[in-house]
């Protein structure tokens, strides 16, 4: 697979990523596939997909776990990327940026995932009790310390519905999320980039972006790509959306992000089938899937992208990874940019 370089540290993984998350958040609240998701991990390596992506609330727990149960075989093989500031609780969840616990949060992980080193440690929200420039020079403490090679910060997400409980962290960052109309949706996550660009150097930026979900294209990926920083795209395939696999009016779990979704209605899932048609269409010159399409999308929006499709079944990370080797025209790329715009907002 082709190789990508995350930020100025120059670090290396290939163009495509696997987001682990699906294995045990946000889609399903079943844990009766461990076995089967350790293969997908494994499958993916195989394939060059060397940067796994998971976070210490993905579970919670769990998730660290298993990853770190394919790094104790492999870990030449993968770049580790994991997250931390964000507490799980019954009915909450919160932000957490104090530096005692990011540090603590850290070790943690470091034990779940079996190494020694963390490849990529992310800030996953902001905490709007503690000054984010405190919270970033803890981390920085952790790459003197030796157990962490690069700092990443997690773009603010569209709606607090995204998570599968209420989220309850000050008024901060969930406003800014929702307030996005005029103001710019990225307008938050980018001042923050810029206060703690002064304390140690963003390596990455993790933030949705797909074909239904562009608005990282406006302000928030050129801003890291004039700066260096690599850009990790979230959520390519639209929740499993643009795959094409979807029917309207199906069902999901009570668990399931998408159940919540406003994306996910009935009615607007029957809104949106256009952009898959379109996708479809462009595959079918290429040999490709929506899918793949989708993903080679992501890829062609600049040498610093790399996205990373969540998925804990081998048969789909094996035909994410064959979107690495698919090249989209120009005719292509004018054709998915004439789609319609995703309907169904969260606001």
């Amino acid at each position: 697979m082709e190789l990508r370089t995350v930020g100025a540290g120059a670090l290396t993984v290939g163009a495509i990523g696997l987001g682990c998350m699906p294995m045990s958040w946000a889609y399903t609240a079943s844990q009766q596939n461990g076995e089967s998701s350790l293969r997908t991990v494994h499958a993916a390596l195989d394939r060059g997909m060397s940067l796994l992506d998971t976070a210490d609330m993905y579970g919670p727990f769990t998730n660290e776990l298993l990853v770190g149960r394919v790094l104790k075989e492999r870990r030449t093989d993968a770049f580790v990327s994991t997250k931390c500031g964000l507490l799980v609780g019954e009915q909450h969840i919160v932000a957490n940026g104090r530096p005692g616990y990011v540090k603590r949060a850290c070790d943690a992980s470091l034990r779940r995932l079996q190494t020694d080193v963390i490849d990529l440690y992310q800030l996953h929200r902001a905490d709007p009790e503690v000054p984010v420039e405190e919270t970033w020079g803890a981390m920085a403490e952790l790459v003197t310390a030796g157990k962490i090679r690069a700092l990443g910060l997690c773009a603010l997400q569209k709606g607090a519905q995204r998570f599968p409980r209420r989220v309850v962290a000050g008024d901060g960052w969930e406003r800014a999320a929702q307030r996005r109309a005029g103001a710019g949706m990225h307008d938050e996550t980018i001042r923050q980039l810029a206060r703690v660009q002064q304390v140690f150097p963003v390596t990455s930026v993790e933030a949705e972006l797909s074909v239904w979900s562009p608005e990282a294209l406006e302000a928030l990926l050129p801003w890291c790509e004039s700066r260096g920083i690599g850009f990790l795209a979230a959520m390519p395939l639209g929740n499993g959306f643009l795959t094409g696999t979807l029917t309207p009016g199906q069902g999901f779990e009570q668990d399931d992000v998408r159940a919540r979704h406003p994306r996910f209605t009935a009615e607007m899932m029957a809104a949106n089938q256009p952009i898959v048609a379109g996708l479809r269409r462009v595959g079918e010159r290429h040999g490709a899937t929506p899918a793949q399409v989708a993903l080679a999308w992501v890829l062609a929006q600049g040498r610093h992208v790399v996205p990373v499709p969540g998925t804990k079944k081998e048969r789909w990370a094996a035909e994410n990874a064959r979107a690495a080797a698919l090249r989209l025209t120009a005719e292509d790329l004018a054709e998915i940019a004439a789609l319609p715009p995703a309907k169904g907002s969260w606001d």
